[in-house]
């Protein structure tokens, strides 16, 4: 086996901590009619069940990994939205 660090936690080097994963965001749900619905085009608006200072969930996949606040990330052109973490989800204890 090779030398590895005693290190074994969260952080620990492994080949697998510079793989990339994709984090969702959800915002909020919209619910339209289907008539509603084929009605949309460019420039329309879907009202969502949420407000702007709301939480929003993150996932990965379909799991639940964290609630968070949406923020403009400050010195950011145009606007650039980040997600300021509320709430870690324990992954090791899943509810």
């Amino acid at each position: 086996m090779d030398d590895m660090t005693e290190d074994t936690g969260p952080g620990a080097a492994t080949p697998f901590t510079s793989v990339p994963i994709e984090i969702t965001v959800s915002v909020g749900r919209a619910r339209p009619l289907v008539r509603d619905l084929l009605k949309l085009g460019e420039g329309s608006v879907l009202t969502l069940d949420k407000r702007l200072e709301d939480p929003v969930e993150l996932y990965v996949g379909d799991r639940l990994i964290g609630i968070g606040a949406l923020e403009v990330v400050e010195g950011a052109e145009n606007g650039q939205l980040a997600v300021r973490l509320t709430e870690v989800v324990d992954l090791k204890n899943p509810s």
